[in-house]
């Protein structure tokens, strides 16, 4: 079995590569799954019913900070090790994420064990639809888990709050990329969660997550996404703060960073959410400048 030019452990595996290494020891599957309230798809019943093999589920609206009115930010570092020892996952394992929808939510939690200061860590390149689509091997049973030790180093460069959001938009100072649809980020349409103000970060540049990967819900190669984010008009020069509608898709586009070399990015947890729901921050709304 070749590998396939995807393959870094740090960011993103191919199937070929999870095929490979499936029963490795000190290999950890995450379903990440996670879908809005339309998709009318309940993402844990999906992974009782189909995984790959000794996948856990890892629960993206409980793993967060259930003391935020907003929806699943990044949790506390002290919940985020109970939950992770609970689930045996910890110091030495090389983890890979996956999601059901292909490349949507997975990301999300490459970014956050990166927050917390772990690099081992790749998202799975098509997800299980590709991994199904290929007849490789599923269960329905959930993994016998060991407790394992883990140790994390909350890196605070990689997420942004509102303030220092505000402060990037009115100095210029960071490209705000935007991974919502284009008549999202236009204001053309009301947003999904009630009580949002349609529009987007004054300056923002709108880089709709799905135009970085392909048809299959893989990701783009580097030459073409390097392509994507400079159509945008994004300055790849500069610090890149990317924010979407809760801070799920947003990482796909921090994903996207990474894989082209751009380590300067962060990652803005409220996302439009929190933004949407404040009048007194400015909102625009068209096309961007």
């Amino acid at each position: 079995m070749t590998s396939s030019p995807v393959d870094d452990p740090k960011t993103l595996v191919s199937t070929d590569w999870l095929a490979k290494h499936v029963r490795d020891p000190d290999l950890r599957i995450l379903d990440a799954s996670w879908y809005l309230p339309d998709a009318g798809r309940n993402a844990r019943a999906e992974y009782e019913a189909a995984h790959i093999p000794g996948a856990r589920f890892f629960d993206i609206d409980e793993i967060s900070d259930l003391r935020s009115t907003l929806p699943h930010m990044a949790p506390p570092p002290e919940k985020f090790i109970s939950r992770m020892r609970a689930m045996g996952v910890g110091d030495g394992h090389q983890v890979v994420v996956y999601d059901g929808a292909g490349l949507f939510s997975a990301a999300r939690v490459w970014w956050l064990f990166r927050l917390m200061g772990k690099t081992d860590v790749a998202v799975l390149d098509g997800g299980f639809p590709k991994w199904r689509a290929e007849g490789r091997e599923i269960e329905d049973m959930s993994p016998i888990v060991k407790d394992r030790h883990i140790t994390v180093s909350r890196q605070n460069h990689l997420v942004k709050d509102v303030t220092q959001v505000a402060h990037a938009a009115k100095l210029g100072e960071a490209e705000i990329i935007d991974a919502r649809s284009a008549p999202r980020f236009r204001g053309e349409v009301p947003e999904p969660r009630p009580g949002l103000r349609s529009g987007h970060i004054p300056g923002a540049k709108n880089v709709p997550f799905a135009t970085v990967l392909n048809a299959d819900g893989t990701m783009k190669a580097p030459a073409e996404l390097r392509a994507v984010f400079e159509a945008a008009g994004v300055d790849l020069a500069k610090p890149a703060v990317t924010s979407c509608g809760s801070g799920v898709t947003a990482a796909v586009l921090s994903l996207a960073l990474e894989r082209i070399g751009h380590r300067n990015h962060a990652l803005y947890d409220g996302s439009w959410a929190e933004w949407g729901m404040y009048d007194d921050l400015k909102v625009e709304q068209g096309p961007q400048a």
